[in-house]
């Protein structure tokens, strides 16, 4: 198998375990890897993002004893599912000695078609996984400006609420949450890259990370202003960018809301 160049040999080792496990199950019909190791982007801090496409008719059946396959590799330590990001088919998994988090979805073998990075066939039967694949070209998810625009002032309002009354634990997370889904996808997409949130942002665009380490705050209600009108300004500056219905009124109010409410 040709592995990519960056694949650190420990990664390599166990890749070889759970393929060598997974494709003696005839209800497996291929698997996949994405994410770093598709784009020959690995260090031994990556994970291996692997897909698994199981037959149609057998693919409740797996979903039933996938601890049961996944506790079979081994050095499994720990595992669980990931429900937390909205995805019930996946299993998290943590591989000893070198403390190697795995992956895995489960998927039903026309739904690998639908995926939001490049995948890599590891094993597959009888082309499969790879006919499946040329069905549906990958596509990221990637942030529409109005419909940031048709909330960002709605979430301005949330954020000063949080501040003016008090919450300040809460508004810091919600500064973390318009970094993520508004401001970082925004400029990552008007550069040409992928806009996967913040992730890597410090190396991928490091002028604008300096902007935004300013959106940054402690749980005080000074520094959360600070941070707060700085996720404006750099809001506003992005939107320049785009041809959208700006809600100037929306704006007007919320901006002048967040001044009156949180002035000391």
């Amino acid at each position: 198998m040709n592995y990519p160049k960056t694949l650190p040999e420990t990664h390599k080792q166990l890749l070889d375990k759970i393929i060598t496990t997974l494709k003696k199950d005839q209800r497996i019909l291929g698997i996949g890897a994405s994410g770093s190791y598709a784009s020959d982007a690995m260090d031994k801090y990556s994970d291996l993002d692997l897909v698994i496409a199981v037959n149609p008719a057998d693919f409740d059946d797996i979903m039933t004893e996938r601890f049961t396959i996944i506790n079979s590799i081994e050095g499994k330590i720990a595992a669980f599912t990931g429900e937390h990001v909205g995805e019930p088919r996946l299993v998290i998994a943590l591989y000893a000695p070198h403390a190697i988090h795995v992956d895995y979805k489960f998927v039903s073998l026309p739904d690998a078609a639908t995926r939001v990075d490049d995948t890599k066939v590891l094993w597959e039967k009888d082309q499969l996984l790879t006919d499946t694949f040329k069905t549906k070209k990958h596509q990221y998810p990637c942030p529409e400006p109005q419909w940031i625009e048709d909330r960002f002032w709605i979430w301005v309002h949330y954020a000063a609420t949080k501040i003016a009354r008090g919450e300040y634990f809460e508004a810091l997370e919600f500064l973390s949450f318009l970094r993520n889904v508004a401001l970082s996808p925004l400029a990552l997409q008007q550069a040409g890259l992928t806009p996967s949130g913040v992730r890597k942002i410090e190396t991928r665009l490091p002028e604008f990370s300096k902007e935004l380490e300013l959106t940054a705050a402690k749980p005080e209600k000074e520094s959360l202003i600070i941070a707060t009108n700085k996720c404006i300004e750099l809001y506003l500056e992005l939107r320049e960018n785009e041809q959208i219905e700006i809600n100037i009124e929306a704006q007007e109010m919320c901006v002048t809301y967040l001044k009156q409410e949180t002035q000391a």
